[in-house]
């Protein structure tokens, strides 16, 4: 029996990329994605409303499911696609909103900043940011507290993601912005701060951390795209940063000027390639461009422009060979990533909600 070159062809590239991607979609479901044919080969329905934020959980098996309409969790076993559980926190007149969930390296609880609104009579009463502990056997805010003015305008930004990394011991909590605020996870009291605005660097001042890197499994490591000035001319320059943990040591190493603005990072399996979306400009004259690092190096070794959509975000594969570009839409673009060229459009046939994307091999 004769097999067809093209036969063989299908087989090696379904080999090559046997992932598995998850999707928040419009109005109710999780959009499963088999990245080897591109086709959606499931639809996990949506016990809690519009899904608005989905993470993994502590030992990589689950996915976690927030929702600000009715402000639930669900929980999602990667393997069957089953939902294990799933719980509003709203009662009565009682809303709880939150901002994405950060696990604890148990699995049993989920850090969160919440806001309450409770419906009176004659109008909303709406209450101040605070930090919040949603107990998944419980299935309910188990505790909240309070956060100073400082960090009330922090986290009023964050929308379907979490603010949060957890210490590998679960004892400390993280949150990176202009500097990196410790909390312990007992009580949310503040332990430390550590000023970014003047790192113990002498080339470089005014430090702002990024948005996380993901795709690495690294749970003691937080490692980021930067941007900072330096001291002299007040260059704008940007790099890439790793946090440890464990330890508290971090590192800043620079690449070259900064652009207006960077959408994450992505890490390519073997950890030697990163990415990253660029944006410069406003409205229509805005240029969007895929940057390609060499992270052993420290180097951009490629660049390419593509067509900037209103809002989007981009993920990579589960092999490191394409990158996804998806949001505000019904369609995945689908990006070699050797040449940061665009090789098909995926058509969803769904309107995806923003909420983030999980690849899993």
């Amino acid at each position: 029996m004769k097999v067809s070159s093209l036969a063989i062809l299908a087989a090696l590239c379904s080999k090559a990329i046997a992932g598995t991607i998850f999707l928040p979609g419009y109005p109710d479901r999780i959009l499963v994605i088999d990245e080897a044919t591109q086709k959606i080969v499931d639809k996990i329905p949506s016990e809690i409303g519009i899904p608005t934020g989905v993470t993994r959980s502590y030992d990589r098996k689950k996915i976690y499911v927030t929702s600000n309409d009715n402000d639930g969790v669900a929980v999602i076993d990667i393997a069957t696609h089953k939902v294990l559980q799933h719980f509003v926190l709203n009662s009565g007149s009682h809303k709880f909103r939150i901002n994405g969930v950060a696990p604890d390296p148990e699995d049993k609880v989920l850090y969160t900043v919440v806001r309450e609104v409770e419906k009176q009579a004659d109008r909303y009463v709406v209450g101040k940011l605070k930090y919040g502990v949603i107990d998944l056997a419980q299935q309910k805010i188990v505790r909240t507290a309070d956060m100073t003015p400082e960090d009330q305008e922090a986290n009023g930004s964050y929308y379907g993601r979490s603010p949060f990394y957890v210490s590998p011991g679960g004892k400390y909590i993280y949150q990176f912005r202009d500097k990196v605020t410790i909390l312990d996870s007992s009580d949310f009291h503040v332990v430390d701060r550590i000023e970014l605005a003047k790192p113990d660097f002498p080339d470089l001042e005014d430090v702002g951390m990024g948005a996380a890197l993901n795709t690495l499994d690294e749970r003691g490591a937080y490692v980021s795209v930067f941007n900072a000035q330096d001291p002299v001319v007040h260059r704008n320059l940007f790099g890439i940063a790793h946090f440890d943990l464990n330890s508290r040591q971090f590192q800043f190493t620079e690449i070259g000027p900064a652009p207006t603005g960077m959408i994450g990072l992505q890490v390519s399996p073997d950890r030697k390639t990163g990415y990253s979306v660029v944006v410069n400009g406003e409205h229509g004259n805005r240029r969007c461009e895929f940057w390609a690092f060499d992270i052993a190096r420290n180097q951009r070794t490629m660049t390419s422009e593509f067509p900037c959509r209103p809002r989007f975000s981009f993920g990579i594969s589960s092999d490191g060979k394409h990158l996804y570009v998806y949001g505000a839409g019904f369609e995945i673009e689908v990006w070699d990533a050797a040449t940061l060229k665009l090789e098909h459009v995926m058509d969803l046939q769904n309107d995806v909600t923003m909420g983030g994307i999980i690849v899993v091999p």
